[in-house]
């Protein structure tokens, strides 16, 4: 890949990222890369994973794989890093190996073309390795909401203190997010709410190209997302439980893997409930499609770590699904209540049942609501984000940050 001056060159440092385009690993990352990329040069460090290839030219960017642990063990990155390591402690010992390969590789990045801008999605570790092995090179660091919300120890909290003080900006996914990150240290004038960007284009014509949604029962729910805490799935599964169907009946398909799916696969026992694992984005696509109701029952988890503003709510939504969500910062900006979807209070379990079963039975509640949040899903389309990181990235190169603001 041929590189020069101009245009700008980004270093991009993120821990999820797919081993293969399409294999049900959020791409939020890769997909932001490939939006930015027409108009830059974007490459990307990422930590090995099963199945991922060391190096990948396409779609206009570069992405470099850096090795970092035994292949046998070698899986910490292998979905949400923090999540891993809270499934299995055991795959801490990883992390400080991924961090001091992830610096070698930056090292190097730099040696072969010094970037105008390093982006970090996450602050740990991604902002700490960026802060200690470039602090000369302007950083820009965006939080998902894990690293933020979780990791509230008195280290992690200086650690977090000191990447978001160096950095020339800060993007986060809500107004909440941003009040947290200021009383970090991170510089108002410069922190902004800027959500990664979803296919909504590529979802909503999925479901425009399928014949319009049969009212015949069962209503078909869908629920998509990793398996832990955070996702609120158990409360999902005790609001069916008590959900009466006298009316019409349902049918709810659970996306996603993780560490609580035994355990929610046994409190779904005896209800209409199928859990498919993790789809591919083509899968998950027709998935979207065809469900008449998404639900996101998010709450805050025990560790803290709660939703920024999931990207498969955003996918829902263009696909034009009726969807049902927490009244949790970032949802709570993507959906109007009772406009283009039903917000109820995170964790009331009784809220959420009676959300359930006003759509089961409402089909003309459920166009309706579906069509407004596929008009509202447009906003968050990855062409229009990309476009506005990609004008972040350029301000911060020519140090002219101030002109981004929104």
């Amino acid at each position: 890949m041929s590189w020069s001056t101009h245009p700008a060159s980004f270093l991009v440092l993120a821990s999820t990222f797919p081993a293969q385009l399409g294999d049900g690993t959020p791409s939020f990352v890769r997909d932001l890369a490939v939006g930015m990329a027409p108009e830059a040069h974007v490459r990307l460090l990422v930590p090995a994973v099963p199945g991922g290839a060391p190096t990948d030219d396409s779609d206009g960017i570069h992405v470099r794989r850096y090795r970092f642990f035994w292949r046998r063990w070698e899986d910490v990155a292998h979905g949400a890093l923090l999540e891993n390591v809270r499934s299995r402690p055991s795959r801490l010992l990883q992390v400080p190996p991924l961090m001091v390969a992830q610096a070698i590789a930056v090292r190097r990045a730099i040696r072969e073309r010094r970037p105008d801008v390093i982006h970090a999605h996450w602050i740990i570790p991604q902002g700490i390795v960026a802060r200690l092995v470039a602090p000369r090179i302007p950083l820009v660091v965006t939080t998902l909401g894990g690293d933020l919300y979780a990791l509230r120890d008195p280290l992690s909290r200086a650690l977090k203190r000191s990447v978001l003080r160096h950095a020339a900006a800060v993007t986060v996914m809500n107004e909440d997010m941003r009040t947290i990150a200021i009383s970090l240290g991170a510089n108002p004038a410069t922190t902004w709410v800027m959500p990664m960007g979803a296919q909504v284009a590529q979802f909503a014509a999925a479901a425009a190209a399928r014949t319009t949604r049969p009212p015949e029962p069962p209503v078909r729910l869908l629920a998509v997302g990793r398996l832990v805490e955070k996702k609120g799935f158990h409360l999902l599964l005790e609001a069916l439980r008590g959900l009466d169907t006298a009316d019409a009946s349902w049918h709810l398909t659970v996306v996603g893997d993780g560490p609580a799916r035994a355990a929610l696969e046994a409190q779904a026992q005896g209800l209409p409930v199928t859990f498919v694992g993790q789809l591919t984005r083509e899968a998950l696509t027709r998935a979207d499609a065809e469900a008449d109701v998404a639900v996101f029952p998010s709450v805050r988890a025990a560790s803290g770590d709660q939703d920024g503003l999931p990207v498969a709510l955003l996918e829902a939504m263009a696909s034009g699904c009726a969807v049902v969500v927490s009244d949790l910062p970032g949802l709570d900006e993507a959906v109007q209540d009772d406009v283009s979807g039903l917000m109820v209070p995170s964790g009331d379990v009784d809220a959420l049942r009676e959300a359930l079963r006003r759509l089961v039975t409402d089909a003309d509640a459920r166009a309706r609501l579906g069509a407004a949040a596929a008009e509202r899903a447009a906003r968050y389309d990855v062409a229009v984000v990309a476009r506005n990181y990609l004008t972040l990235l350029d301000a911060v190169a020519l140090r002219d940050v101030a002109v981004t603001g929104n």
